[in-house]
């Protein structure tokens, strides 16, 4: 089952935990210096090793562009993924919530994507596909011990590892608490992002911090760092929305019960809309102002919604905006109550 359709532990502040490892083949050049029939080799050659660890594959140069755009939206690949020109491909065993990217920036981009707050277990799931193919492959590693894995950017060497977490912070956001935080995290190694990684914007307060350091620093040692900064954020969060009381409740609690209701009745949701009234609903649901709604429902609604993956679901992949909206206003009702 995809990782967004479970419940996860800390889902009230949690959304999901990634653990990315970068990997490239030795002897073979970087995806900058590649051509198109060694891109071609690479992909075989590992894909070989993926598909009889159960990954299915999909050729990206031969999908349609709504359907790599569904992958971006379902967080399984890169945004930059799609727009490579270079052979480049998909391995997935959704499943087990592992994706691969061949020939992204590196030869491997592989990744473990789970609900909720799940570090040890996605680093586990992550290890697990790693040693598969290190099994096969010759991987390009400093046998200096100096610089570990070898990366095509610098900021990756060492254990060439991203763990990030995406966070729901509508407190610490309505607080003006993003700057502070963000220098706090700089201080510790590590940095905070939009949804959509490197150079996105916030969408409906969901942030994504992740380890900034690589090298001279252990796997092991980046997942607890990030652990311990995540469950500081979370209680932060919690307790700014255990403050809110009074008046500002009341106005708070009305603001939510509005967005509910926009969502229940709209025939036509942009999206830009749709996130930031989802966003309200999400944080009435995770404070207990409305119990009749589970919040992992809310983040299969979130990724249901996108535009890709919205178009797929009611083949209509040359739709219009106005048609969009107006599928995205069909769904949404039809989770949220409104027939």
């Amino acid at each position: 089952m995809p990782w967004y359709h479970t419940p996860g532990k800390e889902q009230d502040v949690v959304v999901s935990t990634r653990v990315r490892l970068a990997r490239n083949i030795d002897l073979y050049p970087f995806v900058s210096r590649l051509d198109a029939t060694t891109a071609e080799e690479l992909i075989t050659k590992i894909g070989a090793v993926l598909e009889e660890g159960g990954f299915v594959k999909t050729d990206f140069q031969s999908i349609p562009r709504t359907l790599a755009y569904s992958y971006v939206e379902k967080h399984y690949v890169s945004p930059g993924f799609v727009k490579i020109s270079l052979p480049h491909a998909l391995y997935l065993n959704e499943p087990c919530n592992l994706s691969v990217m061949l020939c992204e920036e590196d030869h491997i981009r592989l990744q473990c994507i789970l609900p909720g707050l799940s570090l040890s277990e996605a680093w586990e799931g992550a290890r697990r596909v790693d040693e598969l193919l290190d099994e096969s492959l010759d991987f390009a590693y400093d046998k200096g011990g100096r610089w570990g894995y070898l990366t095509h950017c610098p900021t990756n060497l060492g254990t060439a590892m991203r763990a990030s977490v995406m966070m729901f912070l509508p407190a610490l956001t309505s607080a003006g608490q993003m700057d502070e935080l963000s220098a706090q995290l700089a201080l510790a190694g590590m940095t905070i992002r939009g949804m959509w990684g490197e150079g996105s914007g916030a969408t409906g307060c969901l942030y994504q911090i992740s380890n900034r350091m690589t090298l001279g620093i252990t796997e092991k040692e980046i997942v607890d760092g990030i652990h311990e900064a995540v469950h500081a954020i979370c209680e932060q969060e919690r307790k700014l929305r255990a403050s809110i009381k009074g008046q500002a409740l009341d106005q708070m609690t009305d603001k939510i019960y509005r967005s509910l209701g926009i969502l229940k009745y709209a025939r036509t949701l942009p999206l830009k809309e749709f996130t930031s009234l989802l966003s309200d609903v999400r944080l009435g649901v995770a404070m207990g102002l409305l119990p009749g709604i589970q919040i992992h429902d809310l983040t299969t609604l979130f990724i249901d919604a996108m535009p890709a993956t919205l178009s797929l679901a009611s083949n209509a992949t040359q739709a219009s905006d106005r048609e969009t909206d107006f599928a995205r206003g069909v769904l949404v009702r039809s989770r949220l109550g409104e027939k």
